[in-house]
């Protein structure tokens, strides 16, 4: 194994040759300059202050490193689909870097529409039964608006009818955070649907769905 000081001694002479080198000869590449635009910036600071230690929060994902393709050598045409494409945001659990939600930032282009390709997005995050959420690009956002966005995501990857009333998921009663989709396993309720507080087990807020 090489020691870090041979290490160091290779990648600076490596680092003297390529600026000694003619630039003409030099790889086409370049750092992307900002990495973040000016709105995902925006909705990335929020999402951090809203999302605390609960979630990682990753930007810019990949969806071919998202999901699989089952059969691949029969489904060539939908790799081709999400090829060179990502979700802007991905949030994942903390200890198991499991994916908990999607989040993408869309373009509104008429009253009723949607681009084709949010609609795929869509698709795929509702196939996989991940939340997906869809945020409209501004140049600031609400927390309070953001919340109720990831509630709306959460019912409609839970498949539970909206509350038409309220069009949300209940808040938590005990600390009044959004609560999330989740099934009794054991028990007397086994397999009955309720909410549970995102911040379960440290919050044990429950409500229950008739």
């Amino acid at each position: 194994m090489k020691s870090v000081k041979f290490l160091y001694e290779e990648s600076n002479l490596t680092y003297n040759r390529i600026m000694s080198e003619d630039k003409s000869s030099r790889l086409p590449y370049r750092l992307r300059e900002p990495f973040l635009s000016a709105t995902e910036a925006a909705l990335f600071r929020l999402l951090n202050e809203l999302m605390g230690k609960r979630y990682i929060i990753c930007p810019k994902v990949a969806l071919s490193d998202l999901f699989m393709i089952v059969r691949p050598n029969e489904n060539v045409h939908f790799f081709n689909k999400i090829f060179r494409k990502h979700v802007d945001f991905v949030l994942c659990d903390p200890n198991t870097y499991a994916p908990a939600f999607g989040v993408e930032m869309v373009k509104s282009i008429a009253k009723s529409g949607m681009r084709e390709s949010d609609k795929f997005l869509s698709e795929i995050f509702a196939d996989a039964g991940l939340p997906l959420v869809h945020v409209p690009v501004n140049d600031s956002y609400v927390a309070a608006d953001l919340i109720a966005l990831f509630q709306l995501a959460v019912v409609k990857a839970g498949k539970i009818p909206p509350n038409l009333e309220a069009d949300s998921v209940p808040n938590c009663p005990v600390c009044g955070k959004m609560m999330v989709l989740r099934m009794h396993r054991s028990g007397a309720s086994e397999g009955k649907k309720y909410y549970g507080c995102m911040d379960s087990p440290t919050c044990n807020g429950v409500v229950p769905i008739d």
